[in-house]
């Protein structure tokens, strides 16, 4: 290999300014992997300075001897050369040099992997392409290691997580905040690579709920990427106002504030301006481009804790084979791109039509439309469920009906307000289903959670295997 693509006399002076000053290793761990260095033996002597570190072992020459003994990783002539080496004060244009290096290798390695699944496997462009990406992700990422995990790498990485989470004392939310905490009680918040599907039928809110899931985040310095197929940015925006500055939505929407409204929306609009949202708002996406500028974002931007689609039935696969079967390839290229951003991403889903031909309409897992992939690779599937919505509608047939018969009808539905909401949980991978209480404040879009005696409102669901669903007709939705 060039000697440009690497540098012994750089890595063998920062490992011996380590074992001059142990008390920099962490600061170039946080810099540096094992990987990094281009020779093996730099390499062993790297990870056995990160052993000694875990297990509270100074880092000094008969420590790092006996544990590289211990993994017949020793050589006596290397060690020497790296104790002969002068060692540095300022490691940082060092470090530089090391890591600018191990991204030459590994760009070149990717060029010898282009060529091959070009030429020789000759894989599909399309997959050729989502490799790259992937992988010149992974390089900018510093993450290009994908061999198999040991087990001791294992248990102390779960051993870490235990003690992150015994840092947080009685903390139920162990994920990323959802915003809502009767909902934070019951999922621990959505996990870093967890698929959530929050699915709903038109008129139930689907897009605000997750817009206050939004809100909520951006308000916490948090990153949110947000994909939207259906609705322009500018209306994504003018939902956000209402909901933080509590003016009706309406009112934001013909421009008909009062002066201490307008002067309520501009310190808004204000911190709104500084705030990590990004919208993507094209109207068309594949699975493929989602990879592309999510990877690309995330990069830019390592703030960005969730991503958000709205919505998942308005994506294109680049299959060829049916709906179900791009549905089936949507679903499940979001899940693995979760697990590789290390995000949760949210899924907004259609539900059928056949919920409203029944008595009990609230929402099953075989409501899903194009269920079967979407339910396999999801680790939450939530349902949003309003009854007014149905009672509402339900009324104004019923009074229809009599005014096409010429009879009087006395319409008995109240509107209020605010609606009882129920957010059901269908599927949780990892924890228990049932039902979350919200309330939802209608003029402001907004979703809030319900409160009675301090308590949050959970209650456990069982699915009812003997709806009658032959007697109601379909009902049509008003739309929010």
């Amino acid at each position: 290999m060039s000697e440009n693509m690497y540098n012994l006399n750089i890595e063998r002076a920062v490992l011996s300014a380590i074992i001059f000053d142990p008390q920099i290793f962490e600061e170039i761990a946080a810099k540096l992997q094992a990987h990094d260095y281009y020779l093996p033996f730099h390499q062993h002597v790297f990870s056995a300075m990160e052993e000694l570190t875990r297990e509270d072992k100074p880092i000094d020459e008969e420590f790092l001897k006996s544990k590289l003994n211990s993994a017949g990783n020793f050589d006596e002539v290397a060690m020497l050369d790296i104790l002969a080496s002068n060692p540095i004060s300022n490691t940082d244009a060092y470090l530089g040099e090391i890591k600018a290096r191990s991204s030459k290798r590994a760009l070149a390695t990717l060029a010898t992997t282009i060529k091959k699944v070009t030429i020789e496997d000759d894989l599909p462009a399309e997959e050729v392409m989502n490799l790259v990406e992937k992988k010149l992700y992974e390089i900018t990422q510093n993450s290009t290691s994908e061999d198999f995990r040991e087990s001791k790498e294992i248990t102390l990485a779960m051993l870490d997580e235990m003690n992150r989470l015994k840092a947080l004392g009685n903390s139920k939310l162990i994920g990323v905040d959802t915003g809502f905490r009767n909902l934070n009680d019951r999922t621990s918040g959505f996990g870093k690579g967890d698929l959530v599907i929050i699915a709903a039928r038109p008129a139930m809110g689907k897009t605000s709920l997750v817009l206050n899931m939004t809100q909520k985040a951006i308000e916490r310095g948090e990153g949110i990427a947000f994909f939207s197929l259906e609705m322009p940015a500018e209306q994504l925006m003018l939902r956000l106002l209402s909901t933080e500055t509590s003016i009706p939505l309406q009112k934001l929407r013909v421009g008909d504030l009062t002066d201490e409204e307008w002067s309520r929306l501009s310190a808004s609009t204000d911190k709104m301006a500084n705030r990590k949202l990004f919208v993507d708002d094209g109207g068309h996406a594949t699975i493929n481009q989602v990879r592309s500028k999510l990877r690309k974002l995330k990069s830019q931007h390592p703030e960005i804790s969730m991503a958000i689609i709205d919505y998942l039935q308005l994506m294109s696969g680049e299959g060829r084979e049916g709906r179900q079967q791009e549905i089936s390839e949507i679903s499940r290229g979001l899940k693995q791109l979760a697990r590789e951003l290390q995000i949760p991403i949210v899924a907004l889903s259609q539900l059928n039509r056949g919920v409203e031909s029944r008595d009990n309409k609230r929402p099953m897992l075989s409501d899903l439309r194009e269920s079967g992939a979407i339910e396999q690779d999801a680790d939450i599937i939530l349902f949003v469920y309003r009854d007014d919505v149905y009672r509402e509608a339900a009324e104004k047939e019923r009074e229809m009906k009599a005014k096409s018969e010429g009879k009087e009808y006395e319409n008995k539905f109240e509107n209020k307000p605010e609606e009882d909401t129920e957010l059901i949980i269908g599927k949780q991978r990892n924890g228990p289903t049932g039902t979350v209480k919200l309330v939802f404040q209608k003029r402001f879009t907004r979703f809030v959670d319900a409160q009675l005696g301090g308590e949050s409102q959970f209650e456990v669901i069982y699915e009812d295997e003997n709806i009658d669903t032959s007697t109601q007709a379909n009902i049509e939705l008003p739309t929010i």
